[in-house]
């Protein structure tokens, strides 16, 4: 990692102009500083201040930044300075002087992230190896949390959307398909998307295109996809699918994380998601096909090459769910969806990997790793 530096220039005016510095990596900042002075009743003075300041972040690189200024001027007269940094690692340095960091490199807070991560797990794996329907009703819970994100931020740009049908038809789609299969899943969605359409036709036909299009994007996304889970959990062997599932996305992110950190250099998507690196999704890719090749050998008795492929399938589309979410979230203005899961965000942000990887998984064990 390395680092560049900066100093200040004269402000032309006669107030400093503080540094601005550049570090490697997604943190960025500038720091300005301006004298200015006034003269009540006519009583001239003179001031002159200097500041000088050198901060240390990180983010891939190192950023350090210094800069001295002096401003003559009648009366009483002002520095003000303010560091910004956009992307993880990025920090604040107020007109006091004072310091403050965000929480970490890869911007979320860590301690909080892994807490509600254990959390998570505890109450996936708990309520599936005890009564299967409880573990639809804590992804009942969770999607529809999910839905009710997606339509309160639409309706941010007055895009109606029903909240009342979207999770009548989620509840159809996440618990029927465990005792009606395929057939009940396609008739619920199908279903749903008629209310829908019928709902929204007695609010009138201003807007009736750009509301019902929302609302069935709603429908498939997250609404549809989750209606794959009760499939994958069904079988006899179901808790140890919907583990194998689980555990290849959590590897996605997990080596996303720790390789991102370590190495990660060359942005994957700028302008989609900043903090994504091809080194990161290297750790991914690589934490995934091992991460898949023993769960499926271990828990469903496949091959390690089966396994594999599984874990090909789940980075690929890991990855691509949560380039999707970032592109939504930039598109409606938002950092996360949500604030109901500490150091992760809302429910569709951690709903967004899950989301993609959910159909290709299911459609690969199944055709791969046949239920006995």
């Amino acid at each position: 990692m390395d680092g560049t530096a900066a100093s200040g220039d004269r402000n032309p005016a006669g107030g400093p102009a503080g540094p601005s510095g550049a570090g490697h990596g997604p943190g960025t900042g500038n720091r300005t500083g301006a004298g200015h002075a006034s003269a009540p009743n006519g009583v001239a003075g003179t001031e002159t201040g200097t500041e000088a300041d050198t901060e240390t972040g990180t983010e891939n690189g190192i950023e350090t930044s210094a800069g001295t200024g002096t401003g003559t001027g009648a009366g009483t007269g002002t520095d003000t300075g303010a560091k910004t940094g956009i992307g993880a690692g990025a920090a604040t340095t107020t007109p006091g002087g004072v310091v403050t960091k965000s929480p970490g490199r890869a911007g979320r807070n860590l301690p909080a992230a892994v807490g509600v991560g254990v959390a998570l797990g505890a109450a996936v794996i708990g309520s599936l190896y005890t009564v299967k329907v409880a573990f639809l009703a804590v992804v009942l819970v969770v999607v529809g949390v999910g839905v009710h994100e997606l339509v309160k931020a639409f309706g941010g740009f007055g895009i109606r959307v029903p909240l009342p049908p979207l999770l009548a038809g989620l509840a159809a789609m996440v618990v029927g398909p465990f005792w009606g299969g395929t057939s009940f899943l396609v008739g619920a969605f199908a279903v749903t998307v008629m209310v829908l359409l019928t709902w929204r036709m007695f609010q009138g036909a201003e807007g009736f295109v750009r509301d019902a299009t929302a609302a069935l994007f709603v429908a498939v996304y997250p609404a549809l996809l989750a209606g794959f889970v009760p499939l994958l959990l069904a079988p006899e062997d179901g808790p140890d699918r919907v583990i194998v599932f689980v555990a290849v996305t959590v590897c996605s992110d997990i080596g996303g994380y720790a390789a991102g950190i370590l190495f990660g250099k060359h942005r994957m998507s700028p302008l989609i998601s900043p903090k994504k690196t091809w080194e990161g999704f290297a750790g991914s890719t690589l934490a995934c096909v091992v991460g898949g090749a023993l769960l499926v050998h271990f828990l469903l008795g496949g091959e390690y090459w089966q396994g594999a492929v599984v874990g090909l399938a789940g980075v690929v589309c890991a990855t691509l769910g949560d380039l999707v979410e970032s592109v939504i979230k930039r598109d409606i203005g938002v950092k996360d969806m949500g604030t109901l899961l500490p150091g992760h965000g809302g429910a569709m942000d951690r709903l967004d990997s899950l989301l993609f990887t959910l159909v290709p998984v299911w459609l690969l064990l199944t055709l791969l790793v046949p239920v006995a």
